[in-house]
């Protein structure tokens, strides 16, 4: 017969306890880079901006890692969608 081996638990639960939130995500507020440079228009040839929002592998960023809030967020898409289809920024890299 196998003896039975005690676990540790943590409290009610066998499994251990969650991180918080707050740790995961980390702690800095992110902000969107147009309202805090008050940029009045954002133009698909202006590519060295553009660039900034794009991954390594050629897709746009999220607004949750960007920080960007949601009107500048659609409007920065269109933006790489217009330099993408004039071929000023490439579809995947």
């Amino acid at each position: 017969m196998k003896a039975k081996t005690k676990t540790k638990t943590f409290g009610k639960s066998k499994f251990p306890p969650r991180k918080k939130r707050e740790s995961l995500l980390g702690a800095r507020k992110k902000f969107c880079r147009f309202c805090v440079d008050k940029v009045k228009t954002l133009d698909y040839k202006d590519t060295k901006r553009l660039e900034y929002f794009i991954n390594d592998r050629g897709k746009m960023t999220s607004s949750r890692l960007s920080g960007n809030c949601s009107k500048h967020q659609r409007v920065l898409s269109e933006a790489i969608k217009k330099a993408r289809f004039v071929s000023l920024l490439p579809y995947t890299r």
